[in-house]
C-alpha cells in the first residue's frame, strides 16, 4: 500500500536484547537408590519419551544446518525427505530454516513419524506418517480480536514511551510508518510529544498473542497534531486518510530507512573523514546496523545497481519529473533489485553496509532533481495526495466514525497538553 512498514529483520537490528544462556544444574545421582527410582519410558518427568515409547525432541536450528543435516544429527533416515517435501505444505514451511528456529520431531528409530514447526503466532505446520506416506496440513489458531487504545507521551524515546504504555514495538512502527510522510522520526521528535493509538489485539483462552492493524491514531509533535484513519474501500484497497478523507500516502516519504541517527548531514563543504580533505557532502548519512532494508522512498525505476567508486554497492533510481535519488555503501542487494526494474514505495531495494569509503556501517542517501543535489531532509518533496473519491465518501464517514470517536476517548488530555494515561484500555 505504499507504507514503509519494517519487516521483523529491521526490528531485530534496531533492538538488540541480551539473552541469558540458560544454565543447567548438574544432577548427580544418590548414593542409594533403587530401580524404580529411574524414569522409564512415557513416566512423567521424561519429556524426550512419549507415552507410547517413541522419542519426541524440540530441535534448534543451527547456523548452517538444513533439514538433511538435522535429520543426520537425529539418526533420522535422511531418504525420508523426499517423501516430506513432496508435499506442498512442507515444501513451503520448511524451505527456509533460519538459525534459531525450533521443530518439534517424533520418532521411532530412524523412522520419522511427526515433525511440526510453528509458522507464526496463529498458524503450525504438522507433518505426520499415515502407513508408509506423510500427511501435512497448517493447522490455524482461532482467536478473538479486540481493540485496545493506548496514549503515550515522549520523554526519551518512541520505543520507551510506546513500552510504558504497554504499546509493542510493531504497532509503534506501524504508526511511525503511517505518519512517515508527515513527520521525520530521526529528527523531529522532542520531548513532550505525545500519541494516541487504537489498534486491534489478538487473543486466545485469556491470553494476547498479538496485536494487529493500526485502526486510528493521533500524534502530537511540537504541538502540531497529525491524525488518520485506516479505510478499506468499497473495491478491497486499504489505506490510512485524515478525518478529512485526504490519503497520507504520498509520493514521497523523507527517510528511506527509519528510526536511525544522522552520522553527516547534507553539507557542501565537509571535511571527508577518510579522505582528509575538503570534499562536499552531497547527501545525508544514515547510521543504522548492518543489514538494516533500505526502502524505496517513492515509485521508480532503477537505472543503477552495481559497484560505484567510493559509494561501494550502489543504486540510482529515478521517479519521473527529473527526480532521482542515490543509495551508497549498502552491504547487497535485494533480489527484486535490477536494473530497468520498477519499484514502489516502501519496497526494499538493499541493505545497509559499509562498502567503498565508509568508515562504519550506514546509509549514504542523496536526492538529486535535474542532476542538482539538493538536502534530503529540506527539499521540498512530490506531494501525490489524494482525496476520498466523491461517491466513496458517505461510506467513508460511516466506516470512520467509530474509529474517530474510540481515539477521541479522553482526547481532552491531549489537546490540554495534560499526561496522559500510559495504560491502555481495551474493548472486545
Amino acid at each position: 500500500m505504499g507504507f514503509l512498514l519494517p519487516d521483523a529483520g529491521y526490528q531485530d537490528a534496531l533492538r538488540l536484547d541480551l539473552a541469558l544462556t540458560e544454565v543447567k544444574p548438574v544432577f548427580t545421582l544418590p548414593l542409594l537408590f533403587n530401580s524404580s527410582d529411574l524414569v522409564k519410558a512415557g513416566e512423567f518427568g521424561n519429556p524426550d519419551i512419549t507415552a507410547d515409547g517413541n522419542r519426541a525432541v524440540t530441535v534448534k536450528v543451527r547456523r548452517g544446518d538444513t533439514l538433511d543435516r538435522i535429520f543426520r544429527r537425529e539418526n533420522l533416515d535422511p531418504g525420508q525427505l523426499v517423501a516430506v517435501m513432496a508435499l506442498a505444505p512442507a515444501r513451503d514451511g520448511l524451505r527456509i530454516l533460519r538459525p534459531g528456529d525450533e521443530l518439534y520431531v517424533r520418532h521411532d528409530g530412524a523412522t520419522l513419524l511427526e515433525i511440526s514447526r510453528k509458522l507464526d503466532t496463529f498458524h503450525t505446520l504438522n507433518i505426520t506418517r499415515v502407513g508408509d506416506a506423510f500427511e501435512a496440513r497448517v493447522a490455524t489458531l482461532e482467536y478473538q480480536t479486540r481493540t485496545a487504545r493506548a496514549t503515550g507521551d515522549i520523554r526519551s524515546s518512541l520505543f520507551e514511551a510506546a513500552a510504558r504504555a504497554g504499546v509493542s514495538d510493531s504497532t509503534i512502527m506501524k504508526l511511525a510508518a503511517i505518519f512517515a510522510s508527515q513527520i521525520d522520526f530521526v529528527l523531529d521528535l522532542r520531548d513532550g510529544d505525545r500519541f494516541a493509538v487504537v489498534f486491534e489485539e489478538m487473543w486466545h483462552d485469556g491470553d494476547k498473542l498479538d496485536e494487529g492493524d493500526v485502526l486510528a491514531a493521533e500524534f502530537v509533535s511540537q504541538g502540531k497534531t497529525y491524525r488518520a484513519v485506516r479505510y478499506q474501500a468499497a473495491d478491497g484497497r486499504v489505506s490510512y486518510y485524515t478525518p478529512e478523507g485526504r490519503s497520507l500516502r504520498k509520493a514521497f516519504v523523507r527517510a528511506p530507512l527509519a528510526f536511525t541517527r544522522v552520522s553527516s548531514d547534507f553539507n557542501p563543504r565537509r571535511m571527508h573523514p577518510i579522505l582528509n580533505k575538503m570534499r562536499g557532502h552531497t547527501g545525508v548519512d544514515y547510521a543504522a546496523p548492518s543489514g538494516t532494508p533500505v526502502r524505496a522512498p517513492g515509485d521508480g525505476r532503477v537505472t543503477f545497481a552495481g559497484r560505484k567508486g567510493g559509494y561501494g554497492n550502489a543504486i540510482i533510481l529515478e521517479h519521473g519529473n527529473g527526480v532521482t535519488t542515490l543509495y551508497g555503501h549498502l552491504s547487497r542487494f535485494a533480489q527484486a533489485t535490477a536494473v530497468g526494474r520498477r519499484v514502489q514505495q516502501g519496497d526494499v531495494i538493499g541493505y545497509v553496509g559499509a562498502t567503498g569509503l565508509a568508515t562504519g556501517p550506514h546509509l549514504h542517501y542523496e536526492y538529486r532533481v535535474n542532476g542538482k543535489y539538493m538536502n534530503p531532509r529540506t527539499v521540498k518533496l512530490p506531494e501525490g495526495s489524494t482525496a476520498i473519491d466523491a461517491r466513496e465518501r458517505p461510506r467513508f464517514v460511516q466506516a470512520v466514525a467509530p474509529l474517530l470517536e474510540r481515539l477521541d476517548a479522553g482526547h481532552s488530555m491531549l489537546a490540554d497538553g495534560k499526561a496522559p494515561a500510559t495504560a491502555s484500555d481495551q474493548t472486545t
